[in-house]
C-alpha cells in the first residue's frame, strides 16, 4: 500500500538510497544546504527516461546557480543505473537505486505502480527546509518539462 503523494507545502518524506560510486544519499543530508529535485523515472534504459535525465544534466550549471542538486530515482539496481548514466554521459545527476526493497521510496511518495513493478514518472522540488515546493506526477509517456520546474528554484533563491 502506497502513501499519499506529497503535496506542495508538506514536509518531504526522508529516505536513504544507494547511488552509483559506492555512495549513499539521504534526502535530509541536504537540509539547510541545498534545494533538491527528485526526478522519479520508471525504468533506466528507456527513451523518455533517458531524455528526462539528460535534460537535468543539460541544466546542471543553472542548478548549481540555484543551489540545487538533482537526484534521478528508479527501481533499477546501482550497477544498472551507473552503466546507464555513463552511456548517457550524465555525470552530475545523482543516480539513485530504489531497488531493495524494490520501490520503497516510490511507495513512500505514493507513486509506485504495483502491477508494473516501477514508479510513476514524477518530479518533486524540495527546498532547503525539506518542504515540497513543486509536485507533479506525469503521464508515463510524457517527459517532465523543466520550464515549469526551474522557476520554482529561482523563486526559492530570490
Amino acid at each position: 500500500m502506497s502513501n499519499p503523494v506529497p503535496q506542495v507545502g508538506q514536509q518531504a518524506p526522508d529516505f536513504k538510497l544507494p547511488a552509483a560510486g559506492d555512495k549513499t544519499v539521504q534526502l535530509s543530508d541536504y537540509r539547510g544546504q541545498k534545494n533538491v529535485i527528485l526526478s522519479f523515472h520508471p525504468l533506466a534504459w528507456t527513451g523518455i527516461c533517458a531524455k528526462q535525465m539528460q535534460d537535468l544534466q543539460d541544466e546542471y550549471a543553472n542548478l548549481v546557480t540555484n543551489n540545487t542538486v538533482a537526484l534521478g530515482i528508479s527501481v533499477d539496481s546501482v550497477p544498472s543505473k551507473a552503466a546507464w548514466a555513463e552511456s548517457l554521459d550524465v555525470t552530475d545527476v545523482e543516480m539513485l537505486a530504489d531497488f531493495e526493497p524494490k520501490g520503497a521510496v516510490a511507495r513512500l511518495y505514493g507513486i509506485y505502480i504495483e502491477d508494473k513493478g516501477m514508479s510513476e514518472r514524477a518530479v518533486f522540488v524540495v527546498d532547503k527546509e525539506g518542504i515540497v515546493q513543486f509536485a507533479k506526477v506525469y503521464p508515463i509517456k510524457e517527459k517532465p518539462d523543466l520550464a515549469e520546474i526551474l522557476p520554482v528554484l529561482e523563486y526559492k533563491e530570490g
